[in-house]
């Protein structure tokens, strides 16, 4: 999917590419330069296109992150065949009022405590640049296609690809 089509997207494509992707693979770098990766809920992208991951301070992650502040955040919908993969830069928040603005219930789960807890943090990714695969067609017309291009031995036109200005 090297090929590029259609108008750039933008911060609000973007918004709109990941608004219902809930999971998110976090990659940091870890003190001996590789790459870790975990899944994690985005709460929200803001205006300004920047993630925010709600996460515990003693977390390997917020090490990770102070060591070196380079992540990439990739996003992943199969069943739209939308995948976007965002590098930007991370810091850590303890903004109080911020933690308040995007705190859901259900992050109980790792906060029992609530969002009073002392070990909630933020993290803010400032995107950089990002990327996007898109192919708006169902299961069954890729696999068509796939197919498709299989016999008659033309190469496989996955769909869109290209950049977001963020």
């Amino acid at each position: 999917m090297e090929n590029s089509k259609g108008s750039p997207k933008t911060r609000k494509d973007f918004k709109e590419m990941v608004k219902d992707i809930r999971i998110a693979m976090l990659c940091t770098i870890t003190s001996e330069g590789y790459i870790h990766s975990r899944p994690m809920g985005t709460s929200d992208v803001d205006e300004e296109g920047n993630i925010w991951f709600f996460t515990s301070e003693s977390s390997q992650k917020i090490n990770e992150v102070e060591d070196n502040s380079n992540v990439s955040v990739c996003y992943a919908d199969p069943d739209d065949n939308t995948y976007v993969c965002v590098m930007g830069t991370a810091q850590i928040v303890h903004d109080r009022k911020k933690i308040d603005e995007l705190w859901n219930p259900a992050l109980k789960i790792w906060f029992p405590e609530g969002k009073e807890d002392p070990e909630i943090v933020l993290i803010k990714i400032d995107p950089i640049s990002a990327e996007y695969w898109d192919s708006s067609s169902s299961k069954m017309v890729v696999l068509f296609n796939m197919a498709k291009a299989l016999v008659t031995g033309k190469e496989y036109d996955e769909g869109e690809y290209g950049k977001i200005n963020l």
